[in-house]
Order: structure tokens, then sequence, then C-alpha cells
């Protein structure tokens, strides 16, 4: 796939700064990880990258739910998967029918649309879990919602994170929860984007490139989480994270060239 050709050095810069990033993510700072979407898409053809971005994450899940194997709430993910499944329905049918271009600002818009979201969050502005209808049709709005995102952008973590933080979740069963739910999901997506030519031979021997990098996040993330502010590293993803899905959606010429 042309789009996967390396050609400059950046390319290999990106790879391996996402391969991190995905590892830190997973284990210890969520949020971190939105990052690597816009970078990815930016670096490789942007249709492509969301292909190569898939056994990258499929690899740091496996780090996370070895480690947090006990602590997922299984109730919540079966509450989650079955509408998440429509979801990847969803996103498939769409990726069938669009391009590499036309991907491009349609995943700028969602990592905005996800960042607003989990800027709410950070800003003190919690959903109040007694404004949230505990029943089926909270679950299946996030579900859906979480399912067709990581389809189509691998970008599914602040809708995961909404969800998680509405139920007041401890530490540990908010990043087991989430592990468990990322680590299915994602496997549910391989042959999908398989058949969509999105992962093919050559993403996955650019894959094998990241995996060493992606391990080092994975125990960077569980170091860093005890000595590094959790707000100065979503911040900081945030800012960087919104700065690249403006390039994506075309604006940044618009601002800048004006």
């Amino acid at each position: 796939m042309d789009g996967l050709e390396i050609t400059h050095w950046t390319q290999w810069v990106a790879l391996l700064v996402g391969g991190f990033l995905i590892g830190v993510s997973k284990t210890g700072l969520p949020g971190v990880g939105i990052l690597v979407v816009p970078m990815l898409a930016l670096a490789f053809d942007a249709k492509s990258s969301v292909g190569l971005l898939l056994p990258i994450l499929i690899f740091a899940d496996i780090f996370a739910v070895t480690y947090y194997r006990r602590h997922g709430e299984w109730k919540h993910l079966m509450r989650l998967l079955p509408w998440a499944v429509a979801g990847i329905g969803i996103g498939f049918w769409v990726l069938d029918m669009i391009d590499s271009e036309s991907l491009k600002p349609l995943i700028g818009g969602i990592v905005l649309v996800m960042l607003g979201i989990r800027f709410r969050s950070l800003v003190g502005k919690e959903p109040d879990v007694d404004h949230i209808p505990h029943n089926r049709w909270f679950a299946a709005a996030m579900g859906t919602a979480a399912g067709a995102t990581t389809m189509m952008a691998n970008a599914a973590g602040p809708v995961i994170t909404l969800y998680l933080l509405s139920m007041r979740f401890d530490k540990k069963k908010f990043v087991g929860t989430a592990a468990w739910f990322f680590f299915i999901v994602n496997w549910i997506k391989v042959p999908l984007m398989g058949r969509l030519d999105m992962i093919t031979v050559a993403s996955l021997k650019l894959d094998l490139f990241a995996l060493p990098a992606v391990a080092a996040g994975a125990f960077a993330g569980i170091w860093l989480l005890k000595r590094i502010p959790q707000r100065f590293f979503n911040m900081l993803a945030l800012a960087l994270a919104a700065a690249a899905a403006v390039k994506l959606l075309g604006l940044y010429s618009l601002i800048f060239q004006r």
C-alpha cells in the first residue's frame, strides 16, 4: 500500500513515538494515546494509518490486560460490548465508502469532538453519576459511539473515559475495564480491516518495528503514573492532539496562511 511507504525520517519518528505513547496510555496515563491518531494520519496515508495502528494497539492491550486482568468490571463490559459491535459495523460501512483524503478531516473532526468531551472532565465538569440514566440506553449510546469511532479512527478512548467517569470507578477498575474493552473490540476489528486492505503485509512489517517502543511505553506508563501528575500529562496531550486535529481538518492553512 503506497500510503505506508517510508520516504522520510519523520515517519520513523512518528511510528516509534506513537508506539511508545500507546504503551504509556494503556498502562498508566489514559488519554495520552489520542495524540497518536492524528500523528500517524499526518505522517502516513490517513486511511492506511488506521490499519497500521491497530496491531500496535493490540500489542499494548496485551500488556494492559495482563497487568490489570483482575480489575475489569464485566457487568459494565457486557452492557457496552453488544452496542460496540453495532458501532463497529457502522464504522466499517463508512470506511468502505470513503477514500483516504476524505478520511483525514473526518479523523480530525472525531478527535476534536472527543477532546471536547475529555476537556469537560478535566476542568471539573465530570458527569454527575446521579444525573446519568443507569439503563440500557446510556450504555447503548456510549457503546455505539465507541464502536464507530474506534473502527473509523481508533479514537474511542475519550468515549469510554466518559462512560467510566460517570460510573465513578476507582483507578484500578477504570483502567482494568478499559483494558478488557479495547482488547476485545480491537480483535473484532482485525478481519474487517483486513477485508478493507487496511491491514496488509506491508503494514504488519512496519508494526514489528514499533513493538519495542510499545513495550517500553507500557513499562514507562506504570512508572510515570506514580511520579508525575495525571492532569499535566492529560492537558499536554489534549493541546498537542487539538493542534494536530486542526491541521487534519485543513484549518491550519486558513489560520496561518491568510
